[in-house]
């Protein structure tokens, strides 16, 4: 895709629906070897008090999913999967910037996530996001023996972080819509 075309995209992020979930299961098959069931999707979207799901879609095709869970004060990023097409089109980075922002409106001051230690591209990702690395679980992906790193970002509520947030939102070309469910009760927003 051009510099053009991508500055003219126009990306809709929203809830995650059940009807979404053959080409998010279509997606995660080309992102995981050991992709997640229909059935774990759908478990997932059941818990709507402690889960945010949000799929991110061009001319109403899904080109990309993520999801994070609120327990105990922490959000969690359980997973960030863009199609193979649509990679390099900031899709990942629109995503978890409405998960980040989903988590400052709970009032949630700290995330974490888990990534593979060979994904550079994610990891490079969440670094801009601020997540540092804070351990390693030894072969917490056992389809392929591979270590995760586990990263954090602290203090979302900051000043600083809103600083972050806000130059991460001015390097996504092209336009996001945010459907406001996804994002809170706030009427749905151009970004």
């Amino acid at each position: 895709m051009s510099t053009s075309a991508r500055s003219n995209l126009v990306v809709v992020l929203t809830p995650m629906q059940h009807d979404h979930l053959p080409e998010v299961l279509r997606i995660e098959a080309q992102a995981y070897p050991r992709p997640w069931s229909e059935g774990l999707f759908k478990g997932e979207l059941a818990l709507t008090g402690s889960r945010v799901y949000a799929v991110a879609t061009v001319a109403d095709a899904v080109v990309g999913y993520a999801g994070a869970l609120y327990i105990a004060g922490e959000a969690h990023v359980t997973t960030v999967a863009v199609d193979e097409q649509w990679r390099r089109h900031a899709i990942a980075t629109r995503l978890v910037l409405l998960l980040v922002e989903a988590a400052i409106e709970r009032g949630i001051d700290q995330m974490t996530l888990e990534v593979r230690v060979s994904n550079t591209g994610a990891r490079d990702l969440y670094r801009r996001f601020g997540f540092a690395p804070a351990g390693v679980r030894k072969n917490y992906y056992p389809e392929t023996n591979e270590d995760a790193l586990v990263m954090w970002a602290h203090e979302l509520g900051s000043p600083a972080y809103a600083e972050r947030l806000d130059a991460v939102r001015a390097a996504i070309p092209g336009r996001t819509t945010v459907v406001p469910a996804v994002a809170g009760s706030n009427p749905e927003v151009e970004v």
